[in-house]
């Protein structure tokens, strides 16, 4: 299901070849419509007809007007049930066009070419597609694989570097949760780069996949990929509702600081551990200024966590660095005391 594509994009056209599509619909955004469509379009080999479909960059474009919008463009020009939707773009771009393309006339086929770090190890893999409903983070979604995933791994150099920086924590939850040597190895790195952080990509996709292909519907282990979102959806939320949107891995870096720490008051892991895996991820993130968000605006937004039962926070905690447990439910005294903490560490 995901193919690392050499220079000439062999892979993908070979694929274009094989299926029998009656068009092709390629989603970006004005980023990847200019730094990455063409590139590929310069390696594109088919002679089906396809249209270009942009939309704005950014996650305030991930809701359902932009849906609506898309679907709107499908059916003006005729997409039918053959049609394949390419989305060509990072984490909004394959959430979204995952989403238009496995709703319309009840589905029709996509695949997901990733360009940022963050869509290539962990949003374009899993079938997870989804918008956001008002400032809640993916709160209206399906689960739909793509019929394949191709990453072309020298996209990353139309990265700026936050966006780079931004798709490693991804990378450094993979290893936490799941592979202890994965995060040893991604802590040795002192500079990020494009360079020193591609050796790594695979080792975190295969992560990613494995979990999703022991729990595809999310019923059990694909929950401990929530590890650091929990408490990172809600401030990336507040974010957006102030319209201050941060980036996603700035918000999970943040997330997995103060659950590291929740996980140390909850007796999950010990004190050592969630003081080497907080200093760790201070290298590489600054820190994210909460103080105008008060714990009540936070815990209502964790109230209305996805992952949530019985009106019950369920947490995705580490029981040690390479393991997590998911459905775990904190008290309510700790959740804010790991907010306060993180708000102190601006202090240090």
């Amino acid at each position: 299901m995901i193919t690392i594509l050499n220079d000439n994009f062999s892979q993908l056209n070979e694929f274009l070849h094989e299926k029998s599509f009656s068009k092709i619909f390629i989603l970006v955004d004005e980023n990847t419509h200019e730094y990455c469509l063409p590139i590929l379009l310069g390696n594109m080999e088919t002679d089906l007809g396809f249209e270009i479909l942009e939309i704005e960059a950014g996650e305030e474009m991930k809701n359902i007007q932009t849906a609506n919008q898309l679907w709107e463009i499908l059916t003006e020009m005729q997409a039918d049930r053959k049609a394949l939707v390419i989305n060509l773009g990072g984490g909004v771009i394959t959430d979204m066009g995952g989403f238009v393309a496995s709703t319309y006339k009840r589905g029709i086929q996509f695949i997901n070419i990733p360009t940022t770090l963050l869509s290539m190890c962990d949003a374009s893999i899993g079938g997870k597609t989804g918008i956001d409903l008002m400032h809640y983070k993916n709160m209206v979604g399906t689960f739909a694989f793509p019929e394949q995933i191709f990453i072309f791994p020298k996209f990353l150099e139309t990265l700026p570097f936050k966006e780079l920086r931004s798709g490693f924590a991804e990378m450094l939850k993979h290893g936490l949760i799941a592979d202890k040597a994965h995060w040893e190895q991604l802590i040795q790195i002192h500079k990020l780069e494009v360079e020193t952080v591609i050796p790594h990509i695979q080792t975190s996709m295969d992560i990613k996949q494995d979990v999703v292909e022991k729990d595809f519907h999310e019923k059990n282990i694909r929950k401990t990929l929530n590890f650091g979102h929990t408490i990172g959806h809600a401030v990336e939320s507040l974010c957006l509702q102030q319209k201050n949107p941060i980036l996603h891995g700035e918000a999970v870096a943040m997330g997995m600081i103060c659950e590291s720490y929740l996980a140390y008051l909850e007796n999950l892991i010990s004190k050592e551990d969630s003081q080497a895996i907080i200093e760790n991820i201070q290298r590489y993130y600054p820190y994210l200024d909460i103080s105008d968000f008060k714990d009540n605006d936070i815990t209502a937004l964790l109230m209305n966590d996805k992952k949530n039962t019985d009106s019950k926070i369920n947490f995705s905690l580490l029981s040690e660095i390479g393991a997590c447990n998911y459905d775990y439910q904190c008290s309510q005294k700790n959740i804010l005391k790991s907010l306060d903490f993180y708000r102190k560490l601006n202090d240090a």
